[in-house]
């Protein structure tokens, strides 16, 4: 059990499936070379340098895209989820959104691949 499968097994089964989800949707459109390990209490695939954290609250799902990325999110034509400077919640009574999870992780990968 990798540090992420093992952050996630600490939740109850439905809050599980929300994370599980998420961690397969980034670890689908990471590059092979992207890591992963808890960094500040939270799940976090590394390329160059983080790339995303997520992580379980109370009522949502955090998403942490960092500033680029809430700002690439920022640009979409709707944007109906609370956001902060660097991160995204997600609520847990609604499905994830997992298209804007997919292009915001892609603009991640091409930002830290080109530093």
């Amino acid at each position: 059990m990798n540090p992420i499968q093992h952050y996630i097994s600490g939740f109850d089964q439905a809050k599980q499936e929300v994370l599980l989800t998420i961690y397969t949707i980034i670890k689908e459109n990471v590059p092979a070379e992207t890591t992963e390990k808890i960094s500040w209490g939270m799940p976090t695939f590394q390329l160059n340098g983080n790339l995303v954290h997520f992580a379980m609250n109370k009522r949502h799902l955090g998403f942490y895209p960092g500033e680029s990325g809430v700002a690439f999110y920022l640009k979409q034509p709707v944007q109906p989820f609370k956001h902060s400077k660097g991160a995204i919640q997600f609520p847990l009574n609604e499905p994830l959104p997992k298209d804007l999870i997919i292009e915001i992780v892609k603009y991640r990968v091409k930002e830290n691949l080109n530093k």
